[in-house]
C-alpha cells in the first residue's frame, strides 16, 4: 500500500525544461501543475473528512435530542438503524477516509513533490553562467534550491487542509445553527467578521516580515558556508574572532528581522484570543436563553457549544497555519530572485554538434569587454593550425584567461566569432564544445567523491583499464595506491576531499592530467598547469604534460615561460592584443615584450648575481 502511494509522484519525470516564472503565483502553478491530480485528491479527502467531523457534532445533538424523547425500551427499535449509521461513519468511514488523506499527504505529495521541486530548480541553476555563481555564495544558491521545494510543497498542503478545512467547518456550522435557530448564527458570523479583519491586517505583515527573514536566512547561511569552505585561510591567518563577527552581524540582522515577525504573530494571537472568549460567552448565553423559552433543544445547546469549541480551538490552529503559510511564501519568494533567473548563455534553436575534423581554431575580430566600455579583448584575431601547439604570454591583465574562457563559451562575445574547423562555436551546442576541449588549470579542483568518480568525469563511459591506463601515463599510479580517506576507504575508491583538499598539489595536478588523459579531447587548454608546483614537482609532471600534448591542438598559458618555450609559436598578448607572434628564439630576438619578460626571469637575475 504504501509502495503504491510512493510511486505516483516520479520526482525525475520527464518534463519540458524551462525558465521558471519569477511571478509568485505563475511559479507555483508551474510547479504544481505537474501534479494536480495529487493536489486534486488530497482537496477531496480533506472535504470528506471535514463533513465527517462536522458531522460528529451533529449526531452528539441528535443522541442528546433521541435520549431526551425515548424510553429505554424503545431506543434500538425505534432508533437503531440511526445508531449503526453514526457508528459506520466514526468507526469505518472516518479512521479510512483519514487514512486515505494522510496516505496522499505524507506519502505522495510530501517527498514526490519536494523532491520534484527540487530536482526542475537544480537543473535549471546547474545550467547557469560561470558569472551566476561567481556574483553570489555557493551555499547560499544551494540553501535557496534546498528550502524553495519543502516551502512550495507545505504552502500548497496547508492552503487545502487549514483553508479549505475551515471553509467547511464555518460554513457547515452556519448551516446547523441556521436549521437549530437562526439566531444562534449571529456569534458566529461577528466573530467570523473579526476573525478576518484581524488576518488582514496581520498576515501581510506576516509575509512580508517572513520573506525579509528568509533573505537574512539565506546571507546568514552564506556567510556560515563561506567560512566553512574557506577553513584553510581562516586557520591560516588566525581570523577566528573576524569570521565570528562577520556570521554575528548576518545572526544579528536576523534576529532583528526575526523579533519583527514574532511581534505581529503575537499582537494577531492575543487579538484572537479575545475574539475566541467573546464567541464562546455569546455563544453560551444565547443558548441557554433561547432553551430557557423553550426555543431550541438540548441537543441544539449540545451541537452549538461543541461546534463552538471545535471553531475557537481550529482557529488557534488556523492562525498558525496561515502564518507558516506566509512564511513559507516568503521563502519561495526569496528562492525566486535566485531560482527564477534565465540562462544568460544559451544553445540556439536545434544547434548541431560540434564535429572536429582537425583542430583548427580561429578567433575573427573578437572583442569581449565583460559588458564595460573597454578592456578584455580588443579586436584579436589568431589563427591555431590543426595539431599546432602555441603558449599565451603576456602580463597580468593582457586578457590570456578571458581568450580561454571565451573559446570556452563560459561568456558570449560583443563582437567577431570563434570558430573550429570552420564551425562558429556560438553556433553548436555547449556540451559538443566542451566535450572536444580539454582542460588543465592551475587551481585543480577534485570533486568530493572517489578518486575513481574523479577520474571517470573526463570520460564516464571509460572501462577500469582505460582509466589505469590514464593514471600510469599521468604517473599517478605511485601514489593512488596509498590513499587512504577518514572513512578507511582506500585507492580508488577514497575520496578526495573538498575541491581535493586531501592531496598534494602534485597528487591534484596528476589526477586532472589523467583525467583530461582519458577524455582524450582533440584541444587541450593548459591554463597555468604547473604554476603552483615546487620546481621539482612541475618537471615530474612535464613529461606528463608532453605526452597529453600528443597529436592535439594546444593552448597554453604560463607566466613561467620556460614551460612554454619549446611550443610550436608563442603569442605575446597585451592589454587584450596580440602585439608579437614567433618561436622562443624569434622572439628573444625581436627584443620586443617578450624579450623583456624572458630577461626578467632569466636574464635579470643572472645580471643581479654578476
Amino acid at each position: 500500500m504504501f509502495r503504491f502511494f510512493e510511486s505516483i509522484i516520479d520526482p525525475f519525470r520527464s518534463y519540458p525544461m524551462q525558465e521558471p516564472p519569477r511571478g509568485l503565483g505563475a511559479f507555483f502553478w508551474h510547479h504544481l501543475r505537474q501534479v494536480w491530480p495529487s493536489f486534486a485528491a488530497l482537496a477531496v479527502f480533506s472535504l470528506l473528512v471535514a463533513l465527517i467531523e462536522v458531522a460528529i457534532f451533529r449526531y452528539i445533538g441528535a443522541i442528546v435530542d433521541i435520549l431526551n424523547s425515548t424510553t429505554p425500551e424503545r431506543l434500538w427499535a425505534e432508533h437503531g438503524g440511526t445508531f449503526l449509521w453514526m457508528g459506520f461513519v466514526i468507526g469505518i468511514a472516518r479512521p479510512l477516509l483519514n487514512a486515505a488523506h494522510d496516505l496522499v499527504k505524507n506519502q505522495t505529495i510530501a517527498p514526490g513533490v519536494t523532491n520534484m521541486i527540487r530536482w526542475q530548480n537544480h537543473r535549471h541553476v546547474l545550467r547557469q553562467s560561470i558569472s551566476f555563481f561567481n556574483n553570489d555564495f555557493a551555499g547560499r544558491v544551494a540553501a535557496k534550491v534546498i528550502q524553495t521545494g519543502p516551502a512550495l510543497r507545505d504552502s500548497a498542503v496547508k492552503v487545502i487542509d487549514a483553508l479549505w478545512f475551515v471553509l467547511v467547518y464555518v460554513v457547515s456550522a452556519l448551516f446547523l445553527f441556521l436549521e437549530a435557530d437562526w439566531r444562534l448564527t449571529v456569534p458566529l458570523a461577528v466573530w467570523l467578521v473579526a476573525y478576518v479583519l484581524v488576518m488582514r491586517h496581520y498576515i501581510p505583515r506576516v509575509a512580508r516580515a517572513a520573506q525579509v527573514m528568509s533573505e537574512a536566512r539565506s546571507t546568514l547561511t552564506g556567510r556560515v558556508t563561506d567560512s566553512y569552505t574557506n577553513m584553510q585561510t581562516v586557520k591560516l591567518f588566525a581570523h577566528a574572532e573576524r569570521e565570528d563577527d562577520y556570521a554575528r552581524h548576518a545572526l544579528t540582522d536576523h534576529t532583528t528581522k526575526f523579533y519583527t515577525q514574532q511581534r505581529f504573530i503575537s499582537g494577531m494571537s492575543l487579538l484572537i484570543s479575545f475574539a475566541n472568549s467573546l464567541l464562546i460567552l455569546a455563544t453560551g448565553a444565547l443558548a441557554v436563553w433561547l432553551w430557557s423559552r423553550g426555543e431550541v433543544s438540548v441537543g441544539a445547546i449540545a451541537l452549538a457549544s461543541g461546534l463552538v469549541v471545535r471553531i475557537i480551538n481550529m482557529s488557534g490552529w488556523i492562525m498558525w497555519e496561515l502564518t507558516a503559510i506566509f512564511d513559507n511564501v516568503g521563502t519561495v519568494q526569496d528562492g525566486i530572485t535566485t531560482i527564477a533567473v534565465g540562462h544568460t548563455i544559451l544553445d540556439r534553436e536545434a544547434a548541431p554538434a560540434l564535429v572536429v575534423s582537425g583542430g583548427e581554431i580561429r578567433f575573427e575580430d573578437v572583442s569581449f569587454h565583460y559588458g564595460k566600455r573597454g578592456g578584455a579583448l580588443d579586436h584579436l584575431n589568431l589563427t591555431i593550425r590543426p595539431g599546432e601547439k602555441i603558449g599565451l604570454v603576456g602580463p597580468s591583465g593582457a586578457g590570456k584567461s578571458t581568450l580561454v574562457s571565451t573559446f570556452l563559451r563560459l561568456y558570449d562575445l560583443e563582437g567577431g566569432r570563434i570558430t573550429i574547423d570552420g564551425q562558429d562555436i556560438a553556433g553548436v551546442t555547449q556540451d559538443s564544445l566542451r566535450a572536444a576541449i580539454g582542460v588543465v588549470t592551475q587551481d585543480t579542483s577534485l570533486l568530493h567523491r572517489s578518486i575513481r568518480d574523479n577520474l571517470k568525469y573526463g570520460r564516464p563511459g571509460a572501462s577500469d583499464e582505460e582509466m589505469l591506463a590514464a593514471v600510469r601515463r599521468a604517473r599517478a599510479d605511485g601514489f593512488v595506491d596509498t590513499l587512504v580517506d577518514y572513512r578507511g576507504r582506500r585507492g580508488f575508491d577514497a575520496h578526495a576531499g573538498e575541491r581535493g583538499v586531501k592531496l598534494s598539489g602534485g597528487q591534484r595536478q596528476r589526477i586532472a592530467i589523467a583525467r583530461v588523459l582519458l577524455k582524450d579531447a582533440p584541444i587541450l587548454i593548459l591554463d597555468e598547469a604547473t604554476s603552483a608546483l615546487d620546481s621539482e614537482a612541475e618537471a615530474a609532471i612535464q613529461e606528463s604534460l608532453t605526452e597529453l600534448m600528443e597529436g592535439k591542438t594546444v593552448i597554453a598559458i604560463a607566466h613561467r615561460l620556460s614551460t612554454i618555450a619549446r611550443l610550436d609559436r608563442l603569442v605575446v598578448m597585451d592589454r587584450g592584443r596580440i602585439v608579437e607572434t614567433g618561436t622562443h628564439a624569434e622572439l628573444v630576438g625581436r627584443g620586443g615584450l617578450y624579450a623583456r619578460l624572458w630577461h626578467r626571469q632569466t636574464g635579470g637575475f643572472m645580471d643581479a648575481a654578476e
